[in-house]
């Protein structure tokens, strides 16, 4: 596994360190949610035709800035609501297998790695629902997840509505602010590092005493120079 040297310093003014990460085109070289949605029409769960092409609009929004995270939410678990929890175990072990666990990168296990390490707190922040990403945070060793929670019924099932603050735009820095509260901290009293590719992450990479720019597309790189923030591109040069 290669190692991260390049970390950034940590605090000396007694704060505590903390690193966080979004998931997708972070992380891994893909994106979880939209792969889930892919992976379901493979296996015969949705309409490769009907689904495609609502699940490539939703993803274009996305990129855009301009999702409705809770038509998506209640879009994107769909199949699975209707299929049941032991179903949706089943299937999702299977997209680990098939999906996940090929696409991690021993580079990005290395940098979360290197600030577990050293004694840093660490979380995945990721505007990804639980049902997705809980597993792929797991495999990353990764305790803390800040994803978007879903809403469950009287039985414990999932219902297609959100719980709480969705970890979207905006609402990453009101649920890391939470998460910093439970962790008995505040941002006066943590120094944290924020790694994301997404101009859809800018109020927290904003937020961030040290933003990382990770993977970023070409928005995202070109405010990076002109702020100066770091540009760590995780997965490979860029030209």
């Amino acid at each position: 596994m290669p190692s991260f040297p390049s970390i950034p310093v940590p605090p000396t003014d007694g704060r505590v360190p903390v690193a966080l990460f979004d998931l997708d085109h972070t992380l891994l070289p893909l994106d979880s949610d939209y792969e889930w949605g892919v992976f379901t029409t493979r296996i015969g769960w949705t309409d490769p035709v009907a689904f495609g092409q609502r699940n490539d609009a939703f993803f274009a929004d996305y990129q855009a800035g301009r999702l409705d995270v809770h038509a998506y939410v209640r879009f994107a678990t769909e199949a699975v609501r209707v299929r049941g929890p032991h179903a949706a175990a089943e299937a999702h072990a299977r997209f680990m297998a098939e999906v996940i666990e090929p696409a991690l990168r021993p580079e990005a296990r290395a940098l979360v790695a290197a600030h577990r390490a050293r004694g840093d707190r660490v979380a995945i922040v990721t505007a990804t629902n639980e049902f997705v990403t809980r597993p792929i945070a797991q495999a990353f060793g990764v305790d803390d997840l800040i994803a978007v929670e879903l809403e469950r019924d009287a039985s414990g099932w999932i219902t297609g509505d959100i719980r709480g603050v969705p970890s979207f735009r905006e609402g990453k820095v009101e649920r890391v602010t939470q998460w910093l509260v439970a962790q008995g901290l505040d941002w006066a009293r943590a120094h944290v590092t924020f790694y994301s590719d997404s101009t859809n992450d800018l109020p927290l990479l904003e937020r961030a005493d040290v933003p990382v720019a990770t993977n970023p597309g070409e928005g995202l790189r070109a405010i990076a120079r002109a702020r100066g923030w770091r540009i760590l591109d995780l997965f490979g040069s860029h030209p």
